[in-house]
Order: C-alpha cells, then sequence, then structure tokens
C-alpha cells in the first residue's frame, strides 16, 4: 500500500491525476491503473476523451480549477499534456511555476518536481522535459510525414480514397452523351439519372476522361 503524501506541516496532500485519451484510442484503463497504484482517489482523477490539440478540455478546466498552491498531480506520461513541444512547456511552466503544485510524470522519474528543489534537480528536470517534448513532437511529425508520403504513393498506383462511387444507372453513358450533344440539359440528364447536377457532371468528366486513356 502507497503511503500518503503529506505536507512538511504535517498535513495531508491534495493528490490529483489527469488522463487523456484520444477518440482513436478509447482505452483510459492503463493510465487509471497508474494513478490508482499511487493512491490518487477516484473523486480526483480527471478525465478527457478527445484529442490534446489544444486545452480547451472541459475535464482539465475543471481540475485547473480545483488545483492549489504545494497540491500534488500525477499523469502517466509527458504527452498528455498537449500534442506539441511548445505546448508541453507551457503547461508544465503553468502548473509548476504559476500554479505552484508539484506535477509527476510516472513514467520518467526524474519528471517529479519533488526532487528537483535545488538549481541543478531543476536544471536536469527542464533539460529532461525539453528533450522528452521535442522528441515526442519529432515523432508525431515523422508519422504524418510517413502517412502523407504513403497516400501519395497509393495514389500514383491508382489507388482512391473516400467513399466508394455510387453505380450509375445502365443509361448513364447514352444520357451523357445527350447532354454533351446538346440535345438534353446537365439538370434534365442528371434528374434521369436520379443525381444531382454536380454529380453527374463529375461523373461525366470521369468518364470521358477514362475513356481518352
Amino acid at each position: 500500500m502507497v503511503e500518503k503524501a503529506v505536507r512538511k506541516g504535517g498535513s495531508e496532500l491534495n493528490l490529483y491525476g489527469y488522463v487523456r485519451v484520444s477518440t482513436r484510442e478509447q482505452n483510459e484503463d492503463r493510465q487509471l491503473d497508474a494513478l490508482r497504484r499511487v493512491s490518487v482517489p477516484e473523486k480526483n482523477i480527471y478525465i478527457d476523451k478527445q484529442s490534446g490539440k489544444d486545452f480547451d478540455r472541459p475535464q482539465y478546466r475543471k481540475l485547473l480549477r480545483r488545483l492549489k498552491r504545494d497540491d500534488l498531480l500525477y499523469i502517466l506520461s509527458i504527452d498528455r499534456l498537449g500534442r506539441s513541444y511548445q505546448e508541453v512547456l507551457e503547461q508544465w511552466r503553468f502548473l509548476t511555476k504559476e500554479k505552484g503544485i508539484d506535477l509527476v510524470v510516472l513514467d520518467m522519474p526524474l519528471l517529479d518536481t519533488r526532487l528537483g528543489r535545488d538549481l541543478i534537480g531543476s536544471f536536469l528536470a527542464d533539460v529532461v522535459l525539453q528533450v522528452l517534448s521535442f522528441a515526442a513532437e519529432n515523432e508525431r511529425e515523422n508519422i504524418r510525414q510517413r502517412q502523407a508520403e504513403g497516400i501519395a504513393s497509393a495514389r500514383a498506383r491508382g489507388v482512391r480514397f473516400g467513399r466508394p462511387l455510387r453505380p450509375l444507372p445502365q443509361q448513364f453513358p447514352t444520357l451523357c452523351r445527350a447532354w454533351q450533344d446538346g440535345q438534353l440539359t446537365l439538370r434534365q440528364a442528371a434528374a434521369a439519372c436520379g443525381l444531382p447536377p454536380s454529380t453527374f457532371y463529375d461523373r461525366a468528366r470521369r468518364l470521358r476522361q477514362d475513356s481518352r486513356s
């Protein structure tokens, strides 16, 4: 059983935990288990299930209102604070300097403000924080670049993304030629196919391109 943290004067510290999962992950169990192991009360755990692209998060805002000087906040990993190098640094400094709380990153023991009270400890923690934040952001950029390159390569091979095209009626080529010959207006041809005019025009353009290739 983990001992309860106490302030210098002997009173019990307020322990808090913050959890964030994106809509893609949908699973906060690992973060919750880590917070329970350090005895954070369930009522003091705040969970946001959305992207960390900004800090406009309901539970995070509620947590900030609750936090008082000398409280102790646990997070499992540094990227729970944000998705960019600059955001993580800003939040770290806001929480530790302006709010005056202690902050502990459970999967990185060096990022524990309780251990860095002296100048050297603070310096080391700051260096580690900056390196980790930069590495995390750099990895995200690499992932985005690899995804973009993969999509470009697939498109070059003729792979099409998005929804499958709606099947066309059998009379589409005939109606398309009638429209191109001026026998029907675009709206009349589209209505005969049961398509919006913009969709009819786009499919007609694709049919013409395919016939030329």
